[in-house]
């Protein structure tokens, strides 16, 4: 299919050309300041910096992939060319950049970009906080009024020394522009609304700099020499394994970095952009070529590296920009500023622009990347990969990362836990908790061995991946124990019964997925698969029989593939299509046998031969609605749940509730409760509403069902917790958003009533405002989802009892986000984000 987009008018090429030249005016404002700090942190002329941002504005603008990408000197390079230029000079340095660059077409033309992005994210983040944590530490000497040393550790060893000698108007400076930059983006009222709209960085640049010039001080400033005396590369000198490594490092780090800043800046567009006003979306070898080319022309013309700058490229599309045209302008701006505010650029103190480089390199170390790496269990990669790049430089620390995470994966892969415990019932039950690899099979024949023969035997295999060794291990006893008399059920990770059969090992590589061992449906080592395979009809077939009656009712109805996961939803599913629901009972019978799809056929194709005249004796009725679909519901649930949950029931009857917790979540019939958090009878005391809203107490029109209920489970039922859950396009949200002033008033709109809060807060910039850990909301809807579970905790904590309760102690409050069409929850973290965010976290399979 190929794309289509609209033709644009005349109107629109003006309306366009507009919001570039805007923003490629606030971009600029933030490239030059940034663009003289990166240069002075790497030991660079000042002037090559301005040559970087330029380049990276009109060239790598013109010709990359990422339309709304602004390109120039980046922090995540500093470390990189700080060293180069050390070691071989900064002629020589600028002859590696070029080098990098003709490497970045090479890599351009074998279309490998996409490559890039397999690199461990915990390796780049982990790589990109390492070299702010450099950063902040060689720019926090010049801040105290010193010069930074050769190496990180240097200038830790260093420190002691140099806070003995404070230069108090350096630091005063530095404290100043720190002071602005951070408190810039807060100030309240209308005008700070109005003042905010000047980029912090060129605010507090500017803000020192009037004062340092204003109060006379004498302290080292920018000092720009003539473009004449401008240094251009020479040819590389020194040893050629030192100059390959040098241009390998300068192309590996600036290539990744510039990929994963096109791919960030695709995800912020579409969040914050419909669908007819968006650019094309990156081409990221094209980005990479254009990364090539104006790396050979900045290094030619005596520049800094280049790659793409994320701050620089956030602050584009905020700013409103419609084309690459922005990238390009603010490239000219910069051109021009470097020739004609000299003058100007030389009153800027130097611990003015250490200070807003200390900053950047401490951003760098994002409290949502840590986030991230923790929840998928990747902290030590990343911590290796910081470490490594502190101490050793960014090439050696990106290599010990990815030494790391590669132990780390044959870790997990090697390592699986065994059990095997004897049930009163005299069941032995093994479990097996991981992947089931060659290297697990001595442990795992050790422990199937112990077993006697005879017995019934449960074996759950809960990982998602089994190898061939693993399976023939897991048959050939399997064999043997059915031949000594034994009976045994073999499930997944779900639950249910697991294909270990001799029909084809393929079949049971994933013993945990849908087609793999988790999907059929034998415990007696026939072929007997919930999706129609054949039965098997090998000698195991008659020493099998061992399935329960529930799992034997299971396989003979048939199990559609979205309701595995949760079987007794499958009374309710329909999977069919509608010309099949509206036929009459013959021809429906006629269908059974041949389409796939239907309860029906797949239960004719599992039996074998003679399944299909089966079949067509027994149509499956069409759906029912309304008290049948009830009766039909009601009926299941007595015939295969009742008789395992009835002694539970039994003894909540006998001891009453004791829930461990209180849950408010909406009215919506998509939001399953029990099935969402896994919980069963006795767990929750359930609240529902439309909109999941908690009324304040005394409220106009106030509902005290809510507030009863809460009472009843935080004083009476002593619940630990409460969680208030929202969900993905709630309807009581949408409500509120598009509600219009002079609408008759309804019982609806009365108890939406209580919503209004939260759509305040959502609009207050006095309150931090909510997302989801690694992206921004999708749309206003999502936005206002998140806020009111926000906005309702805190109407929560104006209730009497839950107060008392919260300053005792003995009660916890959480925020729940379900997101409907990703089946993924969300958990409000503790406290705000570096951003001032209220972050809503994924909660993975692992937690």
């Amino acid at each position: 299919m190929t794309a289509t987009f609209p033709t644009r008018t005349p109107q629109g090429i003006r309306k366009d050309l507009s919001a570039d030249l805007s923003a490629s005016i606030t971009v600029f404002l933030i490239a030059m300041p940034l663009s003289l700090g990166i240069a002075l942190a790497t030991g660079a002329p000042l002037q090559a910096g301005l040559v970087a941002a330029a380049v990276g504005g009109i060239v790598a603008g013109r010709l990359g992939g990422a339309p709304l990408q602004v390109s120039g000197p980046a922090a995540g390079l500093t470390v990189v060319t700080a060293e180069l230029i050390q070691r071989y000079g900064w002629r020589t340095t600028c002859a590696i950049t070029v080098l990098a660059g003709v490497c970045q077409l090479g890599l351009a033309a074998l279309r490998t970009a996409r490559s890039a992005l397999m690199v461990s994210p915990a390796i780049v983040h982990g790589m990109l906080a390492g070299i702010g944590v450099t950063i902040a530490l060689a720019q926090l000497h010049i801040v105290l009024g010193g010069t930074p040393q050769s190496s990180a550790v240097a200038n830790v060893l260093g420190l002691p020394a140099q806070l003995a000698d404070l230069h108090p108007v350096a630091l005063g400076i530095s404290v100043l522009t720190l002071v602005v930059l951070l408190g810039w983006p807060r100030l309240p009222g209308r005008v700070g609304r109005g003042l905010r709209k000047v980029p912090a960085p060129l605010a507090a640049v500017a803000t020192a700099t009037a004062f340092a010039a204003l109060a006379g001080l004498s302290l080292p400033r920018v000092d720009l020499p003539s473009w004449r005396s401008h240094a251009l590369p020479e040819m590389p000198e020194g040893p050629v394994l030192g100059l390959i490594a040098a241009v390998l490092t300068i192309t590996l780090v600036g290539s990744v970095e510039s990929l994963l800043s096109s791919v960030a800046t695709d995800k912020l567009i579409a969040s914050e952009r419909g669908t007819d006003n968006r650019p094309p979306r990156a081409d990221l070898d094209r980005e990479l070529r254009g990364q090539g080319a104006a790396n050979i022309v900045s290094g030619a013309l005596g520049g800094l590296p280049i790659t793409g700058v994320a701050v620089r490229s956030v602050a584009n599309v905020k700013s409103g920009a419609a084309s690459r045209n922005s990238a390009m302008l603010h490239g000219l701006w910069v051109l021009l500023a470097a020739f004609l505010l000299v003058p100007l650029l030389d009153l800027i103190p130097l611990a003015t622009l250490a200070a807003l480089v200390m900053a950047v390199g401490v951003q760098m170390v994002s409290i949502t990347h840590l986030r991230s790496v923790t929840r998928h269990r990747e902290a030590l990669v990343y911590g290796t990969t910081i470490v490594a790049v502190v101490l050793g430089g960014v090439l050696e620390g990106v290599a010990v990362g990815i030494a790391v995470a590669v132990a780390l994966a044959l870790h997990r892969l090697a390592r699986t836990r065994f059990t095997l415990e004897r049930l009163d019932s005299g069941v032995h039950r093994v479990r097996a908790r991981g992947q089931l690899t060659f290297l697990a099979v001595p442990r795992l024949s050790r422990v199937l061995n112990q077993i006697p023969h005879g017995a019934h035997a449960v074996v759950e295999l809960d990982g998602s991946f089994m190898d061939h060794a693993a399976y023939e291990t897991i048959q050939d006893w399997q064999q043997s124990h059915l031949a000594h008399g034994g009976s045994l059920e073999v499930t997944g990770r779900s639950g249910q019964a697991a294909r270990i059969t001799g029909a084809d090992p393929a079949a049971a590589g994933k013993a945990g997925s849908p087609t793999g061992a988790d999907g059929a449906g034998s415990t007696d080592g026939t072929a007997d698969g919930a999706h129609g395979s054949g039965r098997g009809h090998d000698g195991r077939h008659a020493e099998g029989g061992h399935l329960g009656e529930r799992s034997r009712r299971a396989q003979q109805r048939g199990t559609h593939q979205c309701c595995r996961p949760w079987t007794p939803w499958q009374n309710h599913c329909d999977h069919r299509a509608t010309a099949t629901r509206t036929a009459t009972a013959a021809t429906m019978a006629a269908a059974a046998a041949t389409d796939p799809q239907d309860v029906g056929a797949r239960d004719a194709g599992a039996q074998g031969v003679g399944a299909q005249d089966a079949g067509a004796q027994d149509p499956s009725p069409p759906r029912r609605r309304g008290a049948g679909q009830l009766a039909n519901g009601i009926s299941a649930f007595q015939r295969d749940t009742a008789p395992h949950v009835r002694d539970e029931l039994a003894r909540l009857a006998r001891e009453g509730q004791r829930p461990s917790q209180l849950f408010i979540t909406c009215a919506d019939s998509r939001l399953v409760t029990s099935m969402i958090t896994a919980s069963g009878p006795g767990d929750l005391f359930t609240v529902r509403n439309v909109g999941n809203l908690v009324p304040l107490p005394g409220a106009e029109s106030t509902d005290d069902s809510v507030a009863a209920a809460i009472e009843y489970a935080v004083d009476v039922l002593k619940v630990d917790s409460i969680t208030v859950c929202g969900h993905s396009g709630c309807g009581a949200m949408q409500a509120l958003l598009s509600s219009a002033p002079g609408v008759a008033v309804t019982p609806l709109r009365r108890w939406l009533r209580h919503g209004l809060p939260s759509l305040e807060r959502m609009a207050s910039r006095h309150h931090a405002w909510a997302r989801i850990a690694g992206r921004l909301p999708a749309d206003a809807v999502e936005q206002l989802c998140l806020t009111n579970v926000v906005q309702q905790l805190e109407h929560l904590r104006a209730h009497e009892s839950v107060a008392r309760r919260l300053a005792e102690g003995s009660l916890e409050l959480h925020g729940m986000y379900f997101h409907v069409g990703e089946a993924q929850a969300y958990l409000l973290s503790e406290g705000e984000d570096f951003f001032d965010c209220r972050v809503f976290d994924t909660v993975g399979q692992h937690a």
